[in-house]
């Protein structure tokens, strides 16, 4: 009796065995019919959670797509990286695409899905108000990068030429609110996502650009046109993924939060990534069917000429193409 049982065990380990192979076959199967869509992106911070939604959480899995995110410390380098061939798209500020298209780069707008710019200007108590910004050195990021252009709008609404601010390029969001807590410099471009340790590094938020310049733009996602022909039925099927991550995100504060401190590294009781969210549902700053608001990226441009950065207007209807938006909104049901 111990020799069949014995036996029997043999054969059950087999097809244990067996179906275990099969099934991991049949996985990587899987795993190889999906397609790679390259997505550059600012370094992750306390709005992680929306960012990185879509390639987290099975959304483009669920378009046959494997969504590789590449995090770079500013979007002016995620804009090389893919006109470099390195990315099919990046997220960011409109500002440097209108720079490079304005050059003759093969930049394309799709769709702006962070209309509201959740961002501002950090200073140390001392500084009263933007007027009290001449004369002192500010924390700023490439050249082109939405740090840079926040700084010089904010600094045109209040009369302050750019020559007479002392510019600091640093890396990302994180390094500049942190040199202006040792006293490095006395104000930086970042995200509000950090003001609710504002208080304790004895730093205050003096211009919020929500108020102070409604019309910027936070982020659009950016391809070229030679993607668009050579990857159209992807783009669209990657942000169908991503408004599809976008409207699940917006009702799911604590997954959001959650993904946020994952990639951040930070503690469950950080109280940024919950800030941030809520912020965003204030004012509604995210749009899932990121629509191309023309009147905010015309006068992204006009303030590009006002600051010295274009030397003339660039045609904006140049630099956009809605159809993969559209194909997206018709693969979601909308």
């Amino acid at each position: 009796m111990a020799l069949v049982h014995s036996g029997r065990g043999r054969r059950a380990g087999v097809m244990i065995a067996t179906l275990m192979a099969t099934a991991l076959t049949l996985t990587a199967a899987k795993a190889e019919e999906l397609k790679v869509w390259r997505h550059g992106v600012v370094e992750a911070k306390s709005d992680a959670g929306f960012v990185f939604m879509a390639a987290k959480n099975g959304f483009a899995e669920k378009q046959g797509l494997k969504i590789e995110m590449v995090q770079f410390k500013g979007d002016a380098l995620a804009l090389r990286a893919m006109l470099a061939g390195e990315l099919d798209s990046y997220e960011g500020s409109p500002g440097a695409p209108i720079l490079a298209g304005s050059r003759g780069g093969d930049v394309k707008v799709v769709g702006c899905y962070w209309p509201g710019l959740t961002y501002g200007i950090y200073a140390k108590p001392d500084i009263k108000s933007p007027a009290d910004l001449k004369g002192k050195t500010m924390a700023i990021s490439s050249p082109g990068a939405l740090p840079d252009l926040l700084a010089r709008a904010v600094l045109d609404k209040y009369n302050i030429k750019p020559n007479e601010v002392r510019f600091s390029v640093m890396g990302s969001d994180g390094d500049r609110f942190k040199a202006v807590a040792a006293g490095v410099v006395d104000a930086a471009a970042a995200s509000t996502g950090f003001l609710p340790l504002a208080k304790k590094n004895n730093i205050k938020l003096l211009v919020n650009a929500h108020d102070d310049v409604p019309n910027y733009l936070r982020f659009c996602i950016n391809t070229t046109g030679k993607t668009i022909k050579s990857r159209g039925d992807d783009l669209a099927k990657f942000l169908a993924a991503e408004m599809n991550a976008w409207t699940y995100a917006l009702a799911n504060r604590d997954k959001v939060v959650a993904l946020s401190n994952e990639l951040t590294h930070s503690k469950p009781d950080d109280p940024r990534a919950g800030f941030i969210f809520d912020e965003v549902k204030s004012i509604s700053a995210i749009d899932p069917a990121m629509p191309i608001p023309m009147e905010k990226l015309t006068w992204m441009r006009d303030l590009l000429v006002k600051t010295g950065n274009l030397t003339k207007p660039v045609d904006m209807k140049a630099l956009v193409d809605d159809g993969p938006r559209e194909k997206a909104l018709k693969l979601i049901g909308k």
